[in-house]
C-alpha cells in the first residue's frame, strides 16, 4: 500500500507585478527587448529608462554581448508597477527607496506594505477631493447651460 501526503504544500508569496496590459508582446524565455522596443511598448523614452536605471529604480537590467540592454516580461512589469506609482504622485527618490527595499527582500515586506498603505490613503484623500470639485463643476455646468436657455431680460 502506498501512502501519499496531500497535505498542500504552501509556496512562499512571490513579490512579482501584474502584468499592465495583460499579456506581453513575447512569452517569456523569449523575452529580450531592446531599449526603444521597450520604449515604444511602454511610452517612456528612452533616456527616462537609461535614467531609471541610472538612479537605482531600475537596476540589474541584463546586457548583451555587446552590452546593450534587453529587458525582459519581468521589467516590463516593474515598470508598468512603477507608471503606477507615478500616477499616485509619489516622489522619484520614494520610488527608488521603495526599489531598494525590494532588492533587500523579504525581510521588508512589512516596510513595503506600509509605504504602500500610506500610498493609498493619500490616493483616497485625492480621489475624495477630486470627486468634491467634479461635483462643483457640474453645478457651474449646470447653471451655464441653464443661463443659456434663459430668455434675457427674464
Amino acid at each position: 500500500m502506498t501512502v501519499i501526503d496531500s497535505t498542500p504544500v504552501k509556496s512562499p508569496p512571490v513579490d512579482v507585478c501584474v502584468p499592465a496590459g495583460g499579456e506581453h508582446p513575447r512569452p517569456d524565455g523569449h523575452d529580450r527587448y531592446t531599449i526603444s522596443e521597450v520604449a515604444a511598448f511602454t511610452g517612456l523614452r528612452a533616456h527616462t529608462l537609461r535614467w531609471y536605471e541610472q538612479i537605482g529604480l531600475m537596476p540589474h537590467v541584463a546586457r548583451s554581448p555587446n552590452g546593450r540592454r534587453l529587458f525582459c516580461n519581468r521589467d516590463l512589469d516593474w515598470l508598468a508597477f512603477v507608471g503606477k506609482l507615478r500616477l499616485t504622485g509619489m516622489p522619484v527618490a520614494a520610488m527608488v527607496q521603495f526599489a531598494e527595499l525590494v532588492r533587500q527582500g523579504e525581510v521588508t515586506y512589512d516596510e513595503r506594505r506600509e509605504i504602500l498603505e500610506q500610498t493609498r490613503h493619500e490616493v483616497v484623500v485625492r480621489i475624495a477631493d477630486l470627486q468634491d470639485t467634479l461635483a462643483v463643476l457640474d453645478v457651474k455646468i449646470d447653471f451655464y447651460t441653464g443661463a443659456r436657455r434663459a430668455p434675457e431680460g427674464a
